[in-house]
């Protein structure tokens, strides 16, 4: 399966395929906005399968990067799955998931639908 570009009450979204190498560092995160805005995609949707597994487990650093770079670059990015038994595992990961579902750049999802949830929180759509 390739990726998926589609628009989502009006916001251009590329989503990754769940096949595909992790995403382990910034670069592989810089690889994946290039792609977004080749799409000109304002999200990112990525499966949770594609996040190499250290990205849950905050004292690596790596969710720390690959976020950064999202950040420095306004990227919006949801993550797309089932994070219950990383989530289940740290408190700490429990409060990070908490905080970026209440901001306007992360998220964590459980499937794509819920993008859209987030988008109209921050105003990027209009209620129906």
């Amino acid at each position: 399966m390739t990726e998926t570009s589609y628009d989502l009450h009006g916001v251009h979204v590329l989503q990754c395929a769940s096949e595909g190498a992790p995403i382990r560092t910034g670069r592989d995160a810089t690889d994946l906005m290039s792609r977004a805005w080749e799409e000109r995609a304002k999200v990112l949707a990525i499966p949770v399968e594609r996040l190499d597994a250290d990205f849950f487990q905050l004292r690596s650093g790596v969710a720390g990067e690959i976020v950064q770079k999202f950040a420095n670059y306004k990227m919006l990015v949801a993550i797309v799955g089932d994070i219950s038994r990383y989530v289940g595992e740290s408190k700490s990961l429990r409060d990070f998931v908490r905080e970026a579902n209440r901001g306007d750049q992360l998220w964590f999802v459980a499937n794509c639908d819920d993008i859209a949830d987030h988008l109209l929180r921050v105003g990027l759509i209009q209620p129906s």
